[in-house]
């Protein structure tokens, strides 16, 4: 049973970390402004957080992998965007929902020694 409680905790943060990314992009489209702002914003900032993500989180593969404070503190900031994303875009409920599946979440990894 844990097994699979693990693993459904996982798939939860999985597809939060895809979620930011939809969020940025969906934010930068959405901007007041020029369609080359537009492009800029909702292709560039989730092309800055994959990145990020991918130097800092990546899966235990990460060349600079953090670990304990940095982390936590780079995964509030990470899913905090995320949530900010969504409410700066006028969707503050799907921003507010966002950012407490991802505290319900940390919680469980916390308790499952998934951190």
């Amino acid at each position: 049973m844990l097994i699979v409680a693990k693993g459904t905790i996982s798939a939860v943060v999985f597809f939060l970390e895809l979620g930011v990314l939809v969020a940025l992009a969906y934010w930068g489209f959405t901007r007041e402004g020029n369609v080359l702002m537009k492009i800029l914003l909702g292709l560039g900032g989730p092309a800055v957080f994959a990145t990020l993500w991918g130097l800092f989180m990546a899966g235990g593969k990460a060349p600079h992998q953090l670990h304990g404070i940095a982390r936590a503190a780079f995964e509030v900031v990470w899913f905090g965007a995320g949530a900010a994303a969504l409410a700066a875009s006028g969707l503050v409920t799907a921003g507010v929902v966002f950012a407490v599946v991802y505290v319900v979440d940390g919680v469980l990894r916390l308790l499952t020694d998934q951190v």
